[in-house]
């Protein structure tokens, strides 16, 4: 009886002998761009060691796949991500991946479903690199640069740590401004809507507010805590009016909670800017139609996407950059105007 000829070695073989993923190792047979030098050493050792030699039909198949990298949104609920903030940051994303070779899949990763789908992928040798935006206190994904062989990229920082690399917005000192600002037009009884205290972005934004009062002399004390939604920020708000009624100017951590803290500002019979000016943090699209208008801190939230993509293809090439602060700056509008009070 005729021996069968010997059996050819797969592409995810050579990909699990080089320790990279299937299309990294693709992009290495091909000649691509995106891999590290030690990525395309370890591939090549391999199909020599395997050899692999792929056939016109399997080649043909390897040409035409591409790389993926993914997005993973602390969040499980996917209208989240009709939010402005989200939407910014994908079409950043987006922009950056759109002259290289890799798809980009969307994960939402805060149920335990979700983070299980992420470990499938990244297990799965699919993915060449993940993005993260969102983290939130001891949530996996502040730890998963520490657990995957994979690069791993992250839209601000996570609470308490200092990953290797990141894009942030200089969260601190748009806070400091935003309160400067306050307190530069005569605002002495001055409130602040802070952000949940499980994220690094709120714990910045909280500091920069205290900073800034503790150099005028004035009480950082009185303080309450939303979720950045419109609703925290009305509530909040609400909660600052009954315990402290001689507030006179509020630095609230995000647009959306600023929208709310001017709202429940209108029922309670407050005139902005004329008995409390408000100052919010994001410069969202929803910061040029409140009434009134808002005066707010700019960060560059599409860049930060952007920046966070090409950051994350660098190292993939094999480069290690170096953490990124992007600069904020403070826009005056209506509700904050830059007069003395």
């Amino acid at each position: 009886m005729d021996t069968p000829p010997p059996r050819r070695p797969t592409l995810a073989e050579v990909a699990e002998r080089a320790g990279v993923s299937r299309s990294a190792a693709s992009r290495v047979i091909n000649n691509a761009q995106y891999v590290s030098g030690a990525k395309r050493k370890a591939v090549e050792r391999a199909v020599r060691e395997l050899g692999y030699v792929p056939n016109p039909t399997a080649r043909a198949l390897v040409t035409r796949q591409v790389g993926a990298v993914v997005l993973a949104v602390s969040h499980d609920d996917p209208a989240a991500l009709a939010d402005p903030f989200y939407v910014q940051v994908m079409v950043g994303v987006s922009a950056a991946l759109s002259k290289s070779e890799f798809e980009l899949m969307l994960v939402l990763a805060d149920s335990q479903q979700g983070q299980q789908r992420l470990q499938r992928v990244l297990r799965s040798g699919r993915a060449d690199g993940v993005m993260i935006v969102a983290v939130r206190g001891d949530d996996l994904l502040g730890r998963l640069s520490g657990a995957t062989a994979v690069p791993v990229v992250y839209c601000g920082r996570p609470l308490g740590a200092e990953p290797r690399w990141y894009v942030d917005a200089d969260n601190r000192g748009g806070a400091r401004l935003a309160t400067e600002h306050l307190i530069g037009t005569g605002r002495r009884h001055v409130a602040a809507i802070i952000g949940p205290l499980d994220t690094e972005v709120a714990v910045v934004r909280h500091s920069g507010f205290r900073e800034a009062m503790a150099v005028a002399g004035l009480d950082p004390g009185m303080v309450e805590a939303g979720d950045f939604s419109e609703e925290s920020g009305a509530a909040a708000m609400t909660r600052l009016l009954a315990a402290h009624p001689l507030i006179d100017g509020v630095f609230a951590a995000s647009d959306n909670m600023a929208a709310g803290a001017l709202r429940a500002l209108r029922a309670h019979g407050r005139s902005v800017p004329g008995d409390v000016a408000v100052v919010g943090f994001d410069d969202l699209m929803i910061s040029r139609h409140t009434d009134p208008t808002l005066t707010t801190v700019h960060q560059p939230i599409r860049q930060l996407g952007h920046e966070m993509a090409r950051m994350l293809l660098a190292v993939i090439d094999g480069d290690d950059p170096s953490p990124l602060i992007l600069p904020t700056r403070l826009v005056v509008r209506d509700s904050a105007p830059a007069t003395a009070h």
